[in-house]
């Protein structure tokens, strides 16, 4: 009924009589949201069309289009595309989403009707960065951004830019210029901005001008996103999962018309996914501490030195300044690899390490790959043929403390697998999301429940530990669940 509800409102406040057709067309056959916890809602500003990867993204997004609230679908410029925008290749995604779109609900019956999603569908003006910032210049797109934070409701609104950000700017320059300040500064606090670098100017003037806004970006040159850590090459690692060669055979290829939707790499594969990763709910992520780490990166909240933004780098042509005030941007993980063993203890903590703000990301790409490959398969295959992630289960709270020198256990034997799966387990401390940076240690970290002693410390401090469940699925599948514990003298 999520879905039927925003329509009734979007429509009450812009007249969209479509939208009052598809919502009372779609009530009497909605499905409950699954689990205690609400969606995310999400609104996507894409130049698609400029760069393949836009139309990988969308692709891979629709797929997770049950368990994120997608409120707003908005074709916009970016510096490399500055003239046109394309909601029709928008839509035209969504045309193969509605192909594929009875088999996904033999898998999860909240994927919302393909023309749910058509309604969602805007544009913006055909016009570059600032030039389109201004008295006059509204849009359709930045008409609907302020629709959707104008709703009761009370979930933050995530703005996830994969172009330019000035159909967002002139929904700023709107309600600055429209409403009292109380008022503007209410609907600001509602948003979430997760923007891939600055692809036009817009980005800088916003920062700027709303300092309380919620923001990560990685200014700059794009040499120095965290972003391009979901198809980076690295050195020293098997890279398979991001290879012409898989996405041929587990995306492309024999997976239907969805499937066939996915295009080729030109430039970088789906450079635009990592700016809403973290609000798919698979255990690990908070988006409201990007500190904390996940499969779309982890950033930290500080003011970036202009010589850490790879000021000789390429952006387009968009301007590099300096940042005004702290935005959450690059943070750096030391991340050494599990190793998966053919004989003994079959999964251990590695002793290969890298060190870099793109290890936030592409330590988990191999999961999240996996992800969508399995939710690609959902789009053919009936339930019993297809692989579902495992459900990870705590047999004690995820927030508890502890004082130094106490020993204590984290156990997970109440996880189970709705495939009926074998399970493996690795419990790791991840040292760079909690205060507490020196290392401590799970004993045997792959066995169910694991034994921890607490380290001593001078002050409270926090650490962090993940519980990474992955089933023997094919593809196999993790989910996560993070423990919080208070360490106090």
């Amino acid at each position: 009924m999520r879905t039927c509800a925003l329509l009734f409102q979007f429509a009450a406040r812009v007249g969209l009589g479509l939208a009052i057709q598809l919502s009372v067309a779609t009530a009497s056959d909605s499905v409950a949201v699954t689990g205690s916890s609400r969606p995310h809602r999400m609104i996507v500003l894409t130049d698609i069309e400029a760069d393949p990867d836009d139309t990988q993204t969308l692709v891979r997004l629709l797929l997770y289009s049950e368990s994120i609230d997608i409120q707003g679908l908005i074709a916009t410029t970016s510096t490399h595309m500055r003239t046109s925008v394309h909601p029709d290749s928008i839509r035209g995604v969504i045309r193969a989403y509605a192909k594929v779109h009875g088999n996904l609900l033999k898998h999860d019956g909240n994927y919302p009707r393909p023309e749910i999603l058509e309604a969602f569908v805007k544009q913006s003006r055909a016009e570059y960065g600032m030039s389109g910032v201004g008295a006059g210049k509204d849009s359709e797109g930045s008409d609907w951004i302020i629709s959707a934070l104008e709703m009761d409701d009370d979930r933050p609104l995530w703005v996830s830019v994969w172009g330019g950000a000035n159909t967002l700017a002139q929904a700023l320059y709107k309600l600055r210029a429209t409403k009292p300040a109380a008022e503007t500064d209410r609907l600001v606090r509602k948003l979430r901005v997760h923007t891939i670098s600055d692809q036009d100017d817009s980005g800088p003037w916003i920062r700027k001008e709303f300092p309380n806004l919620f923001y990560i970006v990685s200014p700059g040159g794009y040499g120095a996103g965290t972003w391009t850590g979901i198809n980076h090459v690295v050195t020293g690692i098997d890279n398979a999962t991001i290879s012409n060669r898989w996405i041929a055979e587990n995306i492309q290829q024999g997976h239907g018309p969805l499937g066939a939707a996915y295009p080729d790499v030109t430039w970088g594969m789906e450079g635009d996914t990592p700016s809403w990763l973290a609000l798919i709910p698979n255990g690990l992520s908070d988006p409201e501490h990007p500190e904390w780490g996940g499969w779309g990166g982890r950033y930290e909240l500080y003011r970036p030195e202009l010589s850490n933004m790879d000021p000789q780098g390429f952006t387009g042509g968009v301007p590099i300044e300096p940042e005004t005030r702290p935005i959450w941007t690059n943070a750096v993980d030391d991340y050494a690899p599990p190793i998966l063993a053919e004989y003994g203890r079959a999964t251990k903590a590695g002793d290969k390490s890298f060190r870099s703000f793109r290890a936030t990301l592409w330590r988990w790409r191999d999961d999240l790959q996996n992800d969508f490959a399995a939710r690609m398969d959902w789009t053919t295959k009936p339930y019993e043929e297809a692989n579902h992630p495992p459900i990870p289960v705590l047999d004690h709270p995820d927030a508890f403390t502890v004082r130094s020198g106490e020993g204590f256990g984290l156990s997970a034997r109440g996880t189970s697998d709705p495939d009926g799966d074998s399970l493996g387990y690795f419990w790791f401390h991840y040292r760079e999301a909690g205060s507490f940076k020196g290392a401590i240690s799970a004993g045997a970290e792959n066995s169910t429940a694991v034994w921890v002693v607490a380290p001593k410390v001078e002050k409270p401090e926090t650490a962090h530990f993940i519980l990474r469940v992955t089933d023997k699925g094919s593809p196999p599948l993790s989910r996560y669940k993070r423990i919080i514990v208070t360490i106090t003298p």
